[in-house]
């Protein structure tokens, strides 16, 4: 403990002080992501399908139906920690949970809530799968070719989202400091 300070104050120097504005690094950090992810949304939804236009996958995305399940599971790992947006949209929700609030509680919240809604896109087929057996089948393949055909799409979107709240909150903090 601090001399004069109270318990989990943080100390002079540090990036946030309680009720204090980001400083201007961090502003300016979040600002840079923000506008990389609007690059990203908007690229994503220029290359979306449009109409009747069919759907072009990857060779490894069409082989992945017949893989057994450790392979898919480590395939979704893989996928999960080595793509860009995965990994620009998880430093865009650090970034934005660091901001919620200097209690470690309310950051762990922020941070439940966002691994609980990353987890629903995936984890819904899984419980559908459990819970239908085979009646999921037809569910499953009608989602699947949903997914498929909006993709780029429903990734602009999200994409978009954290953009505008990274930008909105580094516009915000660097035009009061």
């Amino acid at each position: 403990m601090w001399p004069g300070r109270e318990w989990g104050a943080r100390p002079r120097g540090s990036l946030r002080t309680a009720g204090a504005a980001p400083s201007a690094c961090v502003s300016a950090l979040d600002l840079a992501l923000g506008v990389l992810l609007l690059r990203l949304a908007v690229k994503e939804w220029r290359g979306r399908p449009r109409g009747d236009e069919e759907v072009t996958l990857p060779k490894w995305m069409r082989t992945v139906d017949s893989f057994t399940p450790v392979k898919a599971l480590a395939l979704g790992t893989a996928l999960s920690a080595v793509n860009p947006k995965n990994l620009l949209l998880s430093i865009a929700a650090a970034s934005a949970i660091a901001r919620t609030d200097d209690s470690a509680g309310a950051q762990a919240v922020a941070l439940a809530v966002y691994v609980v809604l990353g987890a629903i896109g995936p984890g819904a087929p899984l419980v559908l799968y459990f819970a239908l057996k085979e009646r999921s089948q037809h569910i499953l393949d009608g989602l699947k070719l949903w997914m498929e055909r909006h993709n780029t799409a429903i990734m602009a979107v999200i994409c978009l989202l954290f953009a505008a709240k990274l930008v909105g909150s580094a516009i915000s903090d660097l035009s009061s400091g």
